[in-house]
């Protein structure tokens, strides 16, 4: 038998902290044979981060590294990465082992272009003049499928998407040719057609360039087209590993049978999802709930109804400052001509690709940034022509729960006192003790501890600080709710857990709801009706379950098509 690209060995990883010690990672053995495509697959906390990073030799000063890494250069004898200096180790980052990292804007230095940025490891490894460097980075850039390569030398990170920035990352870890590369989560938080083409374009540069490739996710489901062996990781420890057909078809592990499981596109409406702890629990019994109110219905009872929020011909310009000698050019876009009627109780889904207008809708709506034309009625209210002033004691009844929970919290401030901030802003009961209340009220409605309330956000996990997020939104007992890609950088259990605490706290509040996101499938589960939007448009509408099963644009289709596990 030829030698493994890669053997590793009893590998236990420990965190020591204050006198604590963490075991990230507990006797963990596998091997990645060359061309081999290898998935580890897990929660956040799992371990498979820590196990890539370890092969980089890029854990922190306080990890202790225990066991054996045996890597095979060029079929010349196997060497024990854990056993290299920092100047050996060197010589092998970026040119034998290279890796994509989870989140490319805070992985790309803002101050560098693209090009410079992929031109280093070349100059490096390869000791290239800064021509040929440059003309084999826009080749890779070429390779990777990023349009207009030479514009894209030039330019900076926050110029281009997020698919795009994760394709310049490609370029750069495929710039030496290494024999093993590790993708950490790279297609985290992206759309799910970008998805599909970064998932695609990883399997296609393995297959030409003969590569070992670990492919960690939390997505059981994305890994199942691309990947030769899948390692289930749970809590530091690999519990179940083997060929992907058999892990999907004969699952032994409870753990993997509650990730593949848990995702919404696999259940009904108004069937609670599965979490990873009901599969370590007695029966393994999935309660059902009954999730949001039937709309349809509503509108039988009574002879006449009016909708909570009315957008009429709504749209949203953006315009380029004008630069002397310079032809003003057409205004961009963003929301074009949109008219949509949200009712009583109803969550309506509004889905596309980044770039579609759908946040910025969703803000116009709030008020957060001006509408160029058109009308947004609330409870009868006109809003577009109300003053800031006019516009403020409306507010608390207009909250929105955005993308990235850690962005949205102040992190001088513990989590009540973030949760109380709003009740302090609209004068809401009569003393500190009462809001303190409240405040403890909300976080045992969303899964939290009272205990949490001094804890500072950093102390949380994602989801907690999600549900951190929604107990501040309830905060002033709102009657309208956006959520804007709010599960969207979730695991697929936590994802769950949010989910159904959606559906909970909508039976209990009964809000009305507009949930912004990419991904179908969510949208189908949580939502009565759904909007497609595409170039500032809606392109489609209907229930839930007509757009998802019965699409009528190709548009519709192509998002639902390029879901993890489609039916399609």
């Amino acid at each position: 038998m030829s030698t493994p690209l890669l053997q590793i060995t009893n590998l236990s990883i420990d965190f020591i902290a204050d006198g604590i010690t963490t075991n990230a990672v507990k006797n963990s053995s596998f091997t990645i044979e060359k061309g081999e495509m290898v998935a580890i697959v897990g929660e956040s906390g799992s371990g498979k981060s820590a196990t890539a990073l370890s092969l980089m030799q890029l854990l922190p000063d306080t990890a202790s590294v225990k066991g054996e890494m045996l890597f095979s250069i060029n079929d010349i004898s196997p060497i024990n990465i854990l056993q290299l200096s920092e100047k050996e180790i060197n010589k092998i980052r970026g040119k034998d082992i290279a890796m994509i990292f989870q989140e490319p804007m805070t992985s790309l230095n803002s101050v560098f272009t693209c090009g410079n940025q992929a031109m280093e490891a070349i100059q490096l490894h390869e000791k290239s003049s800064a021509t040929i460097a440059k003309e084999k980075t826009i080749a890779l850039f070429e390779k990777v499928k990023l349009p207009n390569p030479t514009d894209i030398f030039d330019r900076y990170p926050h110029q281009l998407s997020g698919g795009q920035k994760q394709r310049v990352m490609i370029a750069m870890a495929m710039s030496c040719n290494p024999s093993l590369l590790i993708a950490d989560e790279p297609t985290t938080a992206l759309d799910v057609t970008v998805q599909k083409t970064i998932v695609e374009l990883i399997k296609d540069l393995q297959q030409q360039n003969n590569m070992g490739v670990v492919f960690i996710s939390h997505d059981i489901e994305l890994v199942a087209d691309i990947a030769d062996k899948i390692i289930v990781m749970y809590k530091g420890e690999i519990v179940e590993q083997g060929e992907t057909k058999d892990i999907l078809r004969n699952p032994q592990h409870a753990y993997t049978k509650a990730l593949l499981t848990c995702r919404p596109g696999k259940h009904s409406k108004g069937e609670r999802l599965p979490v990873v702890s009901d599969f370590f629990s007695d029966g393994n019994s999935i309660e059902k709930i009954n999730t949001v109110p039937n709309i349809s219905a509503i509108r039988n009872q009574k002879s006449e109804i009016y909708p909570v929020l009315s957008v009429k011909d709504i749209s949203v310009h953006f315009s380029e400052k004008k630069k002397i000698f310079a032809k003003q050019k057409e205004p961009f876009k963003a929301v074009d001509n949109v008219s949509f009627d949200i009712f009583k109780g109803e969550t309506i889904g509004l889905v596309g690709e980044s770039g579609c207008g759908k946040t910025t809708l969703g803000r116009a709506i709030l008020q957060l940034i001006p509408a160029t034309s058109g009308n947004i009625i609330l409870d009868g209210t006109d809003l577009t022509h109300l003053s800031k002033k006019e516009m403020r004691p409306l507010r608390k009844n207009l909250q929105i729960i955005f993308q990235d929970p850690y962005g949205s919290l102040n992190p001088r401030l513990t989590i009540g006192n973030a949760i109380k901030e709003p009740m302090k802003v609209h004068q809401l009961f009569s003393n500190y003790k009462q809001q303190n209340d409240k405040v403890i009220e909300l976080l045992e409605k969303v899964n939290l501890k009272a205990g949490h309330f001094n804890r500072y956000p950093h102390q949380f996990s994602g989801g907690q600080r999600q549900r951190i997020c929604i107990a501040r939104a309830l905060a002033l007992n709102p009657s309208f709710l956006i959520f804007d890609e709010s599960v969207s950088a979730l695991d697929v259990s936590v994802q769950a857990q949010v989910l159904n605490l959606l559906n909970d706290l909508k039976k209990e509040f009964d809000f009305t709801s507009i949930f912004i996101s990419h991904d179908l499938a969510v949208v189908r589960y949580i939502s009565d009706r759904i909007l497609v939007m595409n170039k500032g448009k809606i392109i489609e509408e209907g229930s839930a379950d007509d757009i998802f099963f019965s699409p009528k644009n190709e548009y519709t289709y192509k998002l639902i098509a390029a879901i993890p596990g489609s039916r399609f």
